[in-house]
């Protein structure tokens, strides 16, 4: 997939495609939290969904030519969720602090 990325493939299909397999990714997660599939009943159903928040995420920490993916995180009723394959935002003081180092 990087590879497409660095060869000029459509930036548009690349995004739609990672904005796709994360949506999935957040879908199974929140399926094993809840004990159900979204919509489904079940007896087994140890929490509920209760909506999304948005949030802009540039596709992997080191960012792509693809630019920033518009997510919407499930949220959950009794609880929190964040997505394990994303990074927390950090302060601003934390970022900076981050950048110096590297430099």
């Amino acid at each position: 997939l990087l590879e497409l990325i660095e060869k000029g493939a459509d930036a548009d299909l690349v995004r739609d495609l990672l904005a796709f397999a994360s949506e999935r990714l957040m879908a199974a997660e929140v399926e094993q939290l809840t004990g159900a599939a979204a919509g489904a009943r079940s007896p087994g159903r140890i929490n509920q969904r209760n909506g999304y928040r948005e949030r802009s995420e540039a596709p992997v920490p080191t960012g792509t030519r693809v630019g920033r993916i518009e997510l919407a995180i499930p949220k959950l009723r009794k609880g929190s969720y964040f997505p394990a394959f994303l990074e927390p935002r950090r302060t601003a003081e934390k970022a900076l602090t981050t950048v110096i180092q590297e430099a």
